[in-house]
């Protein structure tokens, strides 16, 4: 656990009794803060009382008496319109902050030339492949990682933090464009300890101080709109990662969209761009299995987990994460070479005879599925659930590769009209659709995959998408397939 300073002896609200909300209270209350939490949900209450935490109906409360509202990410902070107890905090001039922003806090508490080092990730697609795959990088080059965030565990609840040795400079060392270190420097170079961070918009939006040492936007396309009040929100909350960059830092962001490039015009110098279009003005070009970053080329098409454009992407961030972080380039490639994969994304869970079935489960909106659609000539393609604006229409350039599909959950109809005339079927339910496509696969004698790719949120059926992911795995080997790996 990572102690809050800066609240000792004083009430901090706590609203949201999830992951985040417990983990910031039990946080606050190692560094000396009195939490008074409040849910909606009397289990949690109940939870948290048995805990020993003081529950408080935050309705009524005085609010004049707190010197902050930690909020829940899941909680609407601006849109559709603020959570109640946004309005009570600010009616009485109490700051309203979240999860990350304790974590920053905490960082801020030591000598400058002594902090951990952060590497933080947010994007609509492909963060969480890029947070495991760096902290797996970083772990792979013998540093002391820690990786959480929006994935995993959640950020104050990882280890305390560790001050850095005396030695060394206070940031990463940047000795040429790609980061390069001279190896013999890394050891007093490279940092003691490293923390990678997954942050959603969400969190975003509650942070103030946060200042990562790499900051990374992957990509961005329409999702969680209404959380936002529009597009321009949206981008807004994502920029908010690069607000308080340090001389030292290094700004990494996905160029493939106009949001994204915008952000690093915004940026200027202090930009390296990412691009898998060939982006002229980019500094890192990736596409499948290879990356040119400045003059450097990177081949890692014998990675087996790294399959297609969209993870040359995450590649390329981790890449050039590890080298700004000093990690040499041999080791950074061993790294990426041996990346066994995220599980609930593109993840292979078994096969059975000639079929082979992979579990994507992650992908919750249609961009993100058209990442493991494109990588596939044919497909016999499980989706559906909640599904979000749009749906799946502006995935029909893919249809064609679509041997068939079979739809699930409250978007089965939905999705059955844009498929059109791409074979499908409503199946309903996860094992109902599994069944079916493995038969449907299997009659054709060829080799075949079957893909659970949603395009679409997995509330409807489940509590989230790694219990819809484990459901797909479950349903698989069910039928006898075999466990694959890799």
């Amino acid at each position: 656990m990572i102690p809050v300073p800066g609240f000792q002896g004083r009430r901090v609200a706590v609203f949201g009794l999830g992951r985040s909300g417990i983990t910031a209270a039990r946080a606050l209350q190692a560094g000396g803060a009195q939490p008074v939490l409040w849910d909606d949900s009397v289990s949690s209450r109940m939870q948290a009382q048995a805990e020993g935490f003081a529950v408080q109906d935050l309705t009524a409360a005085d609010w004049s008496d707190f010197a902050a509202l930690v909020l829940s990410p899941g909680a609407p902070l601006t849109h559709p319109r603020p959570h109640w107890t946004v309005d009570k905090a600010r009616s009485a001039g109490v700051e309203v902050i979240g999860d990350i922003e304790l974590f920053a806090r905490a960082l801020s508490a030591l000598p400058q030339d002594r902090r951990p080092r952060v590497v933080a990730i947010t994007g609509t697609n492909g963060k969480s492949t890029t947070t495991a795959l760096i902290g797996w990088v970083l772990k792979q080059a013998g540093l002391t990682v820690h990786v959480g965030g929006n994935i995993g565990i959640g950020v104050l609840a990882l280890p305390a933090l560790t001050p850095r040795p005396e030695r060394g400079p206070p940031g990463p060392h940047v000795a040429d464009g790609a980061g390069a270190v001279p190896e013999a420097d890394l050891e007093v170079r490279a940092p003691h300890t490293i923390y990678v961070i997954e942050v959603s918009s969400y969190q975003l939006d509650l942070t103030t101080t946060f200042a990562p040492d790499v900051a990374i936007l992957t990509n961005i396309s329409p999702d969680h709109l209404d959380r936002h009040g529009g597009m321009e929100g949206y981008v807004a909350a994502k920029a908010r990662i690069f607000r308080n960059l340090k001389p030292w830092a290094t700004a990494l962001v996905g160029v493939d969209e106009a949001a994204g490039l915008g952000i690093a015009e915004t940026l200027g110098a202090r930009a390296r761009m990412v691009s898998t279009a060939d982006l002229p003005l980019a500094q890192i070009r990736a596409s499948a299995g290879r990356l040119s970053v400045d003059d450097e080329s990177v081949d890692f098409s014998a990675a087996r987990s790294l399959p297609g454009r969209h993870n040359a992407q995450n590649a390329a961030f981790a890449y050039a994460a590890a080298r700004a972080l000093g990690v040499d380039h041999a080791t950074a490639l061993k790294g990426l070479l041996s990346f066994p994969g995220l599980a609930h994304r593109m993840e292979p869970v078994g096969r059975l005879g000639r079929v082979r079935f992979v579990n994507d489960s992650k992908a919750t909106n249609a961009d993100a599925a058209r990442q493991a659609l494109s990588s596939y000539d044919r497909v016999f393609w499980i989706a559906g659930g909640r599904a979000k604006a749009g749906g799946i229409d502006d995935l029909s350039d893919l249809f064609p590769r679509v041997t068939e599909a079979f739809l699930i959950g409250e978007a089965a109809g939905p999705f059955a009209a844009a498929l059109g005339d791409t074979p499908h079927r409503i199946s309903g339910d996860m094992e109902t659709a599994v069944r079916a496509a493995a038969q449907a696969a299997a009659a054709t004698g060829r080799e075949e995959v079957v893909l659970l790719s949603p395009a679409a949120a997995s509330f409807d059926q489940y509590p989230d998408f790694e219990a819809r992911g484990e459901a797909f795995r479950a349903a698989v080997l069910a039928l006898g397939a075999r466990p694959e790996e890799g």
